[in-house]
Order: structure tokens, then sequence, then C-alpha cells
């Protein structure tokens, strides 16, 4: 019997011709790997909803640093817990906040071999747990929270932050951080770049606080679901862009695809795509039933297969 002759299967039966003909790759070298440092800690705190991910004192950051450095990785983010919170949000922009004593050490250690790059928000440090300043409680204040983000920046830039990564998703904002980098020498040197965010819901919980709590007193500054989601990405996008931020990134990720593809196909700069912690969770619940083998590629990792 005669048969059409296809070469589509030809080219997938090897791992290695597969990857030959990919037309898109990812690297180890294009992962950013997000760590927590907290504040007042001696060794690692384990964080009980993600599985195999800790809290960092510093010295232990140092390490895991230098660890996925060997293997590959090719930056991280900080994410900062301090031990002190107030109003407004003070630890954030400390020169000896514990995000800026991390930058510190982990450029001392490995200079300009890892990217570094430092969440900028206030959530962690306010203790109303807004992204920005408040007087309400209810809402975030947006142009004085803009001058918060402004002196975030640049102690972040101070300490060594290669790139600085804005997350509160207040209008202005990258306009108003570039201008404190420009304005403070910092875009000059070898750092700091600037990172801008389309952020769609949900929320991610905040330690210590109650979910529907701090949900509730957050929702307004992340994009909603519904039919002119995509549009309204599209123009934070080229917002942050025209306001001068050199890569965007869309988070979290796994839920929008269809966001990410038309950021790329709409701005010239990179596109980050951002696993948040709730997509890193279900993975990791996946795995500890047995549904899938995290210790093999895709496809083959899908149990029974």
């Amino acid at each position: 019997m005669d048969f059409p002759v296809r070469r589509l299967r030809r080219l997938r039966r090897l791992p290695a011709m597969r990857r030959l003909v990919a037309e898109s790759s990812l690297g180890i070298d294009d992962l950013i790997a997000p760590l927590f440092v907290r504040e007042s800690i001696e060794a690692p705190v384990p964080i009980v909803s993600m599985p195999g991910v800790v809290q960092h004192s510093v010295g232990s950051l140092v390490l895991e640093a230098r660890r996925l450095s060997s293997l590959g990785i090719g930056a991280v983010v900080l994410f900062g817990v301090p031990s002190r919170k107030d109003a407004a949000g003070s630890g954030a922009s400390d020169p000896d906040g514990v995000v800026q004593v991390a930058l510190r050490e982990l450029r001392a250690s490995l200079g300009d071999d890892l990217v570094v790059i430092a969440d900028l928000c206030l959530d962690e440090y306010t203790d109303h747990g807004h992204c920005g300043c408040s007087t309400t409680r209810a809402t975030s204040t947006n142009d004085a929270t803009l001058v918060r983000y402004a002196e975030v920046a640049v102690a972040q830039a101070t300490a060594g932050a290669h790139l600085v990564a804005p997350s509160g998703m207040m209008d202005g904002q990258v306009a108003a951080i570039r201008a404190a980098l420009d304005g403070s020498g910092h875009s000059r040197g070898r750092h700091s770049r600037l990172l801008g965010q389309v952020r769609l819901g949900p929320l991610r919980p905040l330690p210590g606080r109650r979910r529907g709590d701090h949900l509730r007193r957050r929702r307004s500054q992340g994009l909603s679901a519904g039919s002119a989601q995509l549009r309204e990405a599209l123009e934070e996008v080229r917002l942050d862009v025209t306001e001068g931020a050199d890569i965007v990134m869309v988070k979290p990720a796994l839920a929008y695809l269809d966001v990410i593809a038309a950021v790329r196909g709409a701005v010239s700069v990179p596109v980050a795509a951002y696993h948040v912690s709730g997509e890193y969770s279900m993975v990791a619940a996946a795995a500890e039933r047995g549904w899938i083998d995290p210790a093999r590629p895709w496809p083959s990792s899908i149990s029974g297969r």
C-alpha cells in the first residue's frame, strides 16, 4: 500500500534531532532563579508551601548563588524579608536593609559573573501590606509611592543591583525609576537596568497576613481577567517601554501564554516570563503525587508516557 511521504516524525525520533531542528530553544543560561533572603536568621528557613525552597540567610544566599552560577544559571532575583516593618516601608531603601546587604555580598563574591536583579516593591516592608504608601489602609497612594520607588531603586543600584524590577504596578513607576537612576548616574555604568512588568491576577499571599485581607487591599494593582485583559496588558507594556524599561516581564506565565506571545510581537525589547510561587507549588504537588517526574525532561516526565 502506498502512503504519502511525511518527514515530520523522522525529525522527532531522537532528542538530538529535536534539538537540531528546534525553532526556539530554552537553555539553563536563559533561566533566572528567585531567591528569598531573610533578615536576622543564621540558617535557611524552609517555605512550607514551596517544597525545596527556603528563605536564606545572607551567608547561605551567597553560597546558593555560587552554586547556581556554577550550574550555568544566568541570573538571580532577590526578594527581601525584613525583620521590621513600618508604614513607609523604610527598610526597602535602607542602605543596611536586608536586600542591600545581600546585593553587596553577592557582587563582592561573584562580581559580574552572575546577573543580580532586585525585586522593587514595598509590600514586604510595610506594616499594612500594600505595594506602596497608604493613608487609608485600603489602597496605595500612587504619587507618594513613586517617590519611594525612586529611592529604593537608587539604594538597590548603589548596593550593586545589575537590574531593578519594580513589581508594584503603579502608574508612572518606570518613568520615575528611570529618572532616578539616570539622575544618580547609575544608568551609565554596568548597572542598573530597568525591568518593566505586566502583572495579571491573582496576587500572591503575604507572609504573616490573612489571605483575604491583603488580597482585597491589593486587587486594584494587577490586571483583571476578561476580554480587555490582552489590550490592557499591551498598553501597560508599551507605556513601560516608552518610559524607559530595558526588559518587560509577564507574570504569572503559565496561564497567560497568549499575553506573552502578543507582548513579544508588540515590542522589540527582551521579554521575560515569570512563574509565580503558586505555579511552582502546583508542579511540586504533582511531583509529590507521582504524576510527573521532575528529574526527567518533558514530555517523558509525564507519568504513564
